[in-house]
C-alpha cells in the first residue's frame, strides 16, 4: 500500500477531529477511491459475496474471536477478494497492511443495543462500539458497503453522486466567498475612516463563520472522494485561502478589552462563534454576542475602532513579531495611521527601511479602500 493510503488508516485515535468525528474522518480516508482497500471491497461487491472487515487488532479483540486462521499476510486486494468468499469476518491491522485473521466468528456482547436487523450488520455496529475499531459491512443482498464507527452507520456512496454534491456546495460557496469579499472591503474602508460599528463587525464574522463551515462540508466530500476528488480540493484551496486567518484577525482587532465584567479572550470569542448553531449564526446580535458584545439590538450601532492587526497583516513582508510591537505601542489603527515614519522607528524591531515600508503599506491600503468604496 502506499505510504499515503497508510498514513490515512483509521486508528483508535482517528485523525483530522476527534473522538468518533476524527475516526470516521480516518476510516472515509481508508476507504476512500484509490485506496487499495476501496478497490478490495469494491471486488467483493462485484463478486457478490459479501463480507465484514474489522480494521483492528489487539488484546480486547482476542475474547471476542473465535475459530477461523491466523494468517498474518501482507494486504492486498485481491485477497481481501478470495478470502471473503469464506465465512466469518477478516481482521485487518489498523494500518491497513496486513491481513490478520479470516474465517473467523465474531461474538460480541449481545446486550449492545442495535437497530440493525442482518447478522452481519448486528455483528458489526457492535463490535465497532465495543472495540473501539471500524468495522466494514458488504452486503450481498443490498448491494452496498457500510463503515460502523463507535455504532454510528456510514453508507459509502458512488462518487459521481457525492462529485454531484460536492459541485452544489461549491458553487454555494463561491457566491459566499464573493459576498464575504465585499463586505470585508467595506469593514476596511470603514476602518480607515473610523466609522466602524459592531454591526459592520458581525457580519464580517458572520460571512467568515459560514464559508468555513461550508469549507469543511465540502472537505467531508474530499475525503469521501479520495484520488477523485483531486481537483475539487485545489478548488476549495484556492478559494478558502486566507480564510482562517482573517477569522483569527478580526477576532483580535474587535474582542472587546477585559472589564470588570467576565469579558471573552480570542479564543474563547472563535470557540463561541464556533458552536453557533445555522439558525443562530443568520442572527447578528447572536454573533455579537459570540465577539464578546452585549448583544442587545441597540449595540449593533455601537461605534467601535480596530487595534490594526487585520490591516498591518495587509502589509508586505510584515513580521508577526513587529505587528504584535506596533499594535501594543500605539494602541489602535487609527494612531498607526497618523504615525510618521519617525514615529514608526521609536518601536522596538522597526528601522528606517521597515518604518517606511509600513508607512506607505498602510498608504495604499487606505487610498485603495476608499476607492474600492466610493468608485
Amino acid at each position: 500500500m502506499a505510504a499515503n493510503d497508510r498514513a490515512a488508516a483509521p486508528g483508535r485515535t482517528g485523525g483530522g477531529g476527534s473522538g468518533a468525528e476524527g475516526l470516521m474522518r480516518a476510516t472515509l480516508s481508508a476507504v476512500a477511491p484509490g485506496t487499495a482497500l476501496r478497490d478490495g471491497l469494491e471486488r467483493v461487491l462485484r463478486g457478490n459475496t459479501g463480507g465484514l472487515i474489522l480494521l483492528g487488532m489487539d488484546k480486547n479483540v482476542e475474547p471476542l474471536c473465535t475459530g477461523g486462521f491466523i494468517l498474518d499476510v501482507d494486504f492486498t486486494a485481491t485477497r481481501l477478494r478470495e478470502l471473503c468468499k469464506l465465512d466469518g469476518a477478516l481482521i485487518i491491522d489498523r494500518d491497513v497492511t496486513k491481513i490478520v485473521r479470516a474465517g473467523v466468528q465474531l461474538v460480541p456482547d449481545a446486550s449492545i443495543p442495535t437497530e440493525e436487523t442482518g447478522t452481519r450488520h448486528r455483528t458489526a455496529q457492535r463490535i465497532s462500539i465495543q472495540t473501539g475499531y471500524p468495522v466494514v459491512s458488504v452486503s450481498q443482498s443490498m448491494r452496498l458497503i457500510a463503515l460502523y464507527v463507535d455504532g454510528q452507520r456510514r453508507v459509502l456512496e458512488d462518487s459521481a453522486a457525492i462529485l454531484s454534491r460536492a459541485n452544489q456546495a461549491l458553487a454555494t460557496l463561491e457566491r459566499y466567498k464573493l459576498r464575504l469579499d465585499e463586505v470585508a472591503g467595506t469593514l476596511s474602508a470603514l476602518e480607515i475612516e473610523d466609522l466602524v460599528t459592531v454591526r459592520d463587525v458581525s457580519a464580517v464574522a458572520q460571512r467568515l463563520e459560514m464559508v468555513r463551515r461550508i469549507a469543511t462540508e465540502i472537505a467531508e466530500y474530499v475525503v469521501e472522494l479520495g484520488t477523485d476528488g483531486r481537483l475539487l480540493s485545489l478548488q476549495l484551496d484556492e478559494l478558502i485561502a486566507g480564510v482562517e486567518p482573517e477569522r483569527e484577525l478580526v477576532a483580535r482587532d474587535y474582542v472587546p478589552e477585559p472589564s470588570g465584567r467576565r469579558s471573552r479572550t480570542v479564543g474563547e470569542a472563535l470557540g463561541e462563534l464556533d458552536r453557533l448553531t445555522h439558525s443562530e449564526l443568520l442572527e447578528l446580535p447572536t454573533v455579537a454576542r459570540a465577539l464578546g458584545y452585549s448583544g442587545a439590538p441597540e449595540t449593533l450601532d455601537s461605534a467601535v475602532s480596530p487595534r490594526g492587526f487585520r490591516l498591518l497583516a495587509k502589509v508586505p513582508r510584515l513580521p508577526g513579531t513587529v505587528i504584535e510591537r506596533l499594535v501594543e505601542h500605539f494602541g489602535g489603527l487609527q494612531k498607526l495611521l497618523a504615525a510618521s515614519v519617525d514615529d514608526l522607528q521609536t518601536v522596538d524591531g522597526v528601522g528606517e527601511a521597515r518604518a517606511r515600508s509600513v508607512r506607505e503599506g498602510l498608504s495604499r491600503l487606505a487610498e485603495s479602500s476608499i476607492l474600492e468604496r466610493y468608485v
